[in-house]
């Protein structure tokens, strides 16, 4: 997360910030439009909740308010995300809308401590000097035609996603190494070459790795509640076969065409290799680089040891973070973004109060009657089930997904006759197609961090969304067809 997701943006103007003395703190105050924002999400939210007491019961009446409240509130960032999440917790707690350990059930989930593992590798490969090292690889990789060099870009930030487990934190080390390498190759602040490069980078580290398990949130989010709720462990390997294929390698091929075609350049103007001798790689990256092949391998074989990503990750971090292994600061730990941690667990948190509240059930019952979901229609239902995540996408955004969709799975299964399995992975479909920025908080940061307009973001997007639709899915669902998913 950035800080722009996790805090609500001062009101304060920069010539007011320095009136104030050095030995006090600039207030920080809501802005006129996150007021309006935070006024139309406690409406909704009320006005949900008095709906849903007229024909529900006291939980799911208060369940439904809360739904809305805090999807509206990590939507619209009004204030940190982590804020909503332990607001969230003391609610349900104190009014007794569901158990503790129904709330606080993220915590237990192999992907809160993926995701804490994920911050301390990041550390832990800026601490070593392997993102500097990365630079180098990154330039060796990059073609002499413009194309050449987004598929070089391309390819290296897909690579990446194997590796460290959180896009954020590979947009954060990724966009500042294409920057650098699109100056040294002769594009310009403002240039199409630049900015097609950041994007190229961007959105590569970002949507394809959604078919690869630990590599994003919604990923994560999906398969801890499939296994918090249902017990239900979805393999790395399984997960990686049934679509990386279509919506992770297909995807990224697609990428490189849209950037190309929407911001074109031509071919760079200096090399971007560096002419001095490579130097070789020191002992604690090649520590690292030791401890990161062993992970991957690991996850690659969960499905014949059966330990998940996330207790593999967890003992990678915990390991690192031994002094003696001279791999991270001494105050890493200390220094690690927590916000991010506590924003994904509320999510998880949330939909096991959903299940536990019995409201996917009868959000399910209604949906059906409206859709027209039928038991052995296996191709239209699957079809509906992914317009339907889709749609709860656009409304708050890709962690929303599972978050929403998850606790309603089995219902659903029951209700079409699909496995449980097959339920789930329709909102992968869902989730990998990004519609409008605000959707994805690693395409926000890429935007900030990346100095990229919502304009250039907003076109990638809505591109990648309709070729999404129209060629990949259909061609995504002919593979599952082929894998006897349906």
């Amino acid at each position: 997360m950035t800080d722009t997701t996790l805090s609500p943006k001062s009101a304060s103007s920069p010539a007011s910030r320095r009136d104030v003395p050095a030995t006090q703190v600039a207030p920080i105050t809501f802005s006129r439009r996150q007021k309006v924002q935070l006024a139309i999400v406690l409406v909704l939210s009320m006005g949900a909740g008095g709906i849903a007491a007229s024909y529900l019961s006291t939980q799911m009446a208060a369940t439904s308010a809360l739904v809305v409240f805090c999807i509206g509130m990590w939507a619209t960032a009004v204030v940190p995300l982590h804020w909503t999440s332990l607001l969230f917790f003391l609610i349900v707690v104190v009014f007794q809308i569901a158990p503790a350990q129904t709330v606080f059930s993220g915590f237990g989930s192999s992907t809160f401590w993926l995701l804490f593992a994920s911050l301390v590798l990041n550390a832990s490969i800026r601490f070593t000097g392997l993102d500097q090292r990365a630079a180098g690889l990154i330039a060796r990789l990059l073609g002499s035609s413009y194309r050449g060099v987004l598929s070089g870009v391309i390819v290296f930030a897909l690579a990446l996603s194997f590796v460290i487990p959180s896009a954020i934190g590979r947009i954060v080390i990724m966009v500042p190494i294409i920057i650098t390498l699109a100056e040294r190759m002769g594009y310009g602040e403002g240039s199409n070459g630049r900015v097609g490069m950041v994007l190229a980078a961007s959105f590569a580290t970002f949507m394809p790795a959604l078919t690869i398990l630990p590599a994003n949130v919604p990923n994560l989010i999906l398969s801890s509640m499939a296994e918090t709720l249902y017990g239900h462990q979805i393999a790395y390997a399984d997960y990686l076969l049934l679509h990386f294929p279509v919506l992770g390698a297909a995807k990224a091929v697609l990428l490189l065409f849209v950037v190309a075609w929407l911001f074109p350049d031509t071919a760079p103007r200096h090399s971007a290799k560096d002419t001095a001798s490579p130097i070789p790689l020191s002992g604690r990256e090649r520590h690292l680089l030791a401890v990161l092949a062993l992970c991957l391998g690991l996850w690659l074989t969960d499905s014949l040891h059966h330990v998940s990503p996330g207790w593999i990750a967890l003992g990678a971090a915990i390991y690192i973070l031994l002094p003696q292994t001279n791999l991270a600061a001494k105050d890493c730990f200390e220094k690690l973004n927590y916000a991010s941690l506590f924003f994904v667990v509320g999510f998880i948190g949330l939909g096991a109060v959903i299940s536990d509240s019995g409201l996917g059930a009868v959000l399910v019952q209604n949906v059906a009657a409206n859709v027209g979901l039928e038991e052995g229609a296996r191709l239209w239902n699957v079809g509906v089930l992914t317009l339907l995540s889709s749609l709860v996408a656009l409304v708050t955004n890709l962690p929303g997904v599972p978050a929403i969709m998850t606790p309603m799975a089995k219902d659903l299964a029951v209700l079409t006759g699909l496995p449980l399995s097959t339920v789930l992975m329709t909102q992968v479909l869902a989730f990998s197609n990004v519609f409008l920025p605000y959707q994805a908080p690693p395409l926000v940061a890429a935007m900030q961090i990346g100095q990229l307009s919502l304009a250039a973001v907003t076109k990638v997007c809505l591109s990648l969304f309709v070729l999404g639709a129209l060629l990949l899915w259909p061609l995504d669902l002919v593979w599952w067809h082929i894998l006897g998913l349906i």
